[in-house]
């Protein structure tokens, strides 16, 4: 559904987190961005308010490496039945909606890593934006 033409790049201080990173998968991933030369996969934000929905260890990664820009599918939250939320398993947080990730983007808090799962029904399209291009 989505191809490469519907990535945009966003402002990194734009997006809003919701959830922690684990250090040991940021690092792992920073090494393989790095490799690469670039990010193969976008994230997904809410285009209304900059919450981050998923990719929260790239834009850590992003951070790391001090980008201006990263690469983003954006879409309307709040109103996309492209896209529901769920707790993990063992998440200490139940019956998570939208509306509560939307708040905690939006607050000084975060909830922490794992807690919630973003399922789309839509593919990410392969991606290669090189770091030069969002510094």
């Amino acid at each position: 559904m989505w191809t490469e033409s519907d990535v945009d790049l966003v402002l990194v201080e734009w997006l809003k987190p919701h959830e922690q990173v684990k250090e040991k998968a940021r690092d792992k991933l920073l090494d393989m961005t790095q490799r690469w030369g670039g990010f193969t996969k976008p994230v997904l934000v809410d285009r209304e308010t900059g919450s981050l929905l998923d990719g929260h260890h790239r834009l850590s990664v992003a951070k790391r490496l001090n980008l201006r820009l990263i690469p983003a599918i954006c879409i309307d939250y709040l109103n996309s039945d492209l896209i529901a939320v769920e707790s993990w398993q063992n998440a200490s947080v139940e019956n998570l909606n939208k509306e509560m990730v939307l708040e905690m983007c939006l607050s000084s808090d975060l909830f922490p890593p794992k807690t919630t799962r973003h399922i789309t029904t839509f593919d990410y399209p392969p991606i290669m934006v090189l770091l030069e291009h969002l510094r």
